[in-house]
């Protein structure tokens, strides 16, 4: 079994670890040493039976573990690039977490880093970056690209060669047309009907999704570099 901590022991640091319970299940495949956490209230303590080891800092506690980062909300989806830059792990520290209910063709790439949780399908030549988060009943369609950092909620519902953008946050029950485009760093309220590209850094929300507001991107995300 590969040792496996967890940054992030919030609710989605949480079903991660289910996720990966349930890997285990099939057939042991990750150790989960614990949860890092910067939040000192949480330390010395357990999260549904994971302890907190401490802050993120000590990682380099656990050189032979793998890592996965599990952070970020629509209030805050820039945290975990933050996380990752201030880590500086190479690629092949960072584990890949599938849970075994999602659905996946043989053409369909993972960058590492990324969770996708129950229910996920993904049908033909789905490419999806690193350190993407994916919600249990999201559903991508041939020729998906999905960049690096980006987080889609519960149930959104993408349809053929849609591109989403580094970072960018696709909310829960968002549906997006074919062809369409979501920028770096934008946000798409949840259950949204995007139908027109959505440029990089707004928030859009609506049916038919419509432009709200410039994002609050800031300075270091918007200048970070793409990979």
């Amino acid at each position: 079994m590969q040792q496996l901590v967890v940054i992030g022991a919030g609710g989605f640091g949480r079903e991660t670890v289910e996720a990966v319970r349930a890997a285990n299940a099939g057939g042991p495949t990750w150790d989960v040493l614990g949860f890092l956490d910067d939040d000192p209230e949480l330390r010395g303590t357990d999260v549904e039976g994971i302890a907190v080891l401490g802050p993120i800092s000590r990682v380099g506690d656990y050189p032979d573990s793998r890592v996965v980062v599990c952070t970020g909300h629509p209030g805050n989806y820039f945290a975990k690039r933050r996380i990752v830059e201030r880590l500086d792990l190479p690629e092949a520290r960072y584990a890949t977490v599938i849970h075994p209910a999602a659905v996946l063709s043989s053409r369909c790439r993972i960058g590492p880093g990324s969770v996708l949780l129950a229910t996920v399908v993904a049908t033909a030549a789905v490419d999806i970056g690193a350190h993407v988060a994916v919600m249990p009943g999201v559903v991508f369609t041939h020729d998906d690209v999905v960049g690096p950092y980006a987080i889609l909620g519960a149930g959104a519902r993408l349809a053929g060669r849609v591109r989403v953008g580094q970072g960018a946050y696709v909310g829960a029950g968002v549906l997006v047309r074919e062809d369409r485009s979501i920028g770096d760093w934008a946000l798409v309220g949840m259950g949204s009907v995007v139908t027109r590209d959505i440029p990089p850094g707004e928030v859009w929300a609506g049916v038919p999704a419509r432009f709200l507001r410039n994002a609050e991107v800031p300075g270091d995300i918007a200048t970070a570099r793409s990979g």
